[in-house]
């Protein structure tokens, strides 16, 4: 069984929905969505994500996409409120206090510094990562386990049933199913697959917009299966189209390049 996860195109966050270049990059992507042989096809609730898997259902004739609240966004927030001063530095640059509740906002809990994680190496451990300092003014470890069990729910319908660090194969296939959703989200369900923290993913790998990550079974024993990774963040759709990647999916490659983000 394949799963491949499509990012959604360029964003604009404050309406949930694309710019125009993110228009272009998805009606590129759905221009070799046939190629990619997809059964079935879920997507995020997420204005950005719908809007980019429209493009590709319209081509395909389809209308049986699966909304899944799961594939929203990541959504789990650190809670500088609840949290000591040390580990407030690790969102130094963007903590806003707002002076209508006297508290500070929640933030998305995996946008952090690297001067923070880069000194905290329990957020990169399979385990220890729970149990930090960061992860306990957060709510994420409710969210990931919901996220987490929700998708292997799914695997379980197809026939794939998590058991520990691998999966027992009740019936195998070789069905092709398409996620659309995001960065962060994707990550997560990376870090599920391969058995290691998220923090890994999510702090160590960009996924442009529309870019294609590919997962495949592989069942090297009889009724075991793992699920082995045969690309990340690919944009061979964008480039046979004549169009650079969004830089939406990174910060600035020098501090210096003010005009990219940071």
């Amino acid at each position: 069984m394949r799963l491949i996860f499509y990012r959604h195109g360029d964003p604009d966050y404050a309406i949930d929905n694309l710019t125009e270049q993110g228009k272009i990059e998805a009606e590129l992507l759905a221009s070799q969505i046939k190629s990619f042989g997809l059964d079935d096809i879920y997507v995020s609730p997420l204005g950005r994500a719908q809007a980019t898997a429209e493009y590709s259902l319209k081509v395909l004739g389809r209308d049986d996409a699966v909304v899944c609240d799961w594939l929203k966004e990541f959504p789990a927030l650190f809670d500088p409120n609840v949290a000591d001063e040390a580990t407030k530095k690790a969102y130094a640059t963007e903590l806003k206090y707002n002076e209508e509740t006297n508290q500070y906002d929640k933030r998305i809990v995996w946008d952090m510094l690297p001067s923070y994680y880069g000194s905290h190496p329990e957020l990169f451990d399979v385990n220890g990562w729970r149990d930090s300092e960061l992860v306990k003014a957060s709510n994420m470890c409710e969210v990931y386990d919901y996220v987490v069990s929700s998708f292997d729910k799914l695997l379980a319908d197809y026939g794939y049933e998590r058991n520990g660090n691998i999966y027992k194969v009740k019936e195998n296939n070789d069905k092709v199913l398409g996620f659309f959703c995001h960065f962060g989200i994707t990550s997560v369900l990376l870090s599920h697959l391969w058995n290691v923290s998220p923090f890994v993913p999510m702090q160590f790998l960009a996924m442009a917009p529309t870019s294609v990550t590919e997962v495949v079974t592989e069942e090297r024993e009889k009724g075991i299966a793992i699920f082995r990774t045969l690309r990340i963040g690919d944009t061979t759709h964008l480039t046979i189209g004549g169009e650079k990647p969004s830089f939406s999916a990174r910060f600035c490659e020098k501090f210096e390049n003010m005009d990219e983000r940071h």
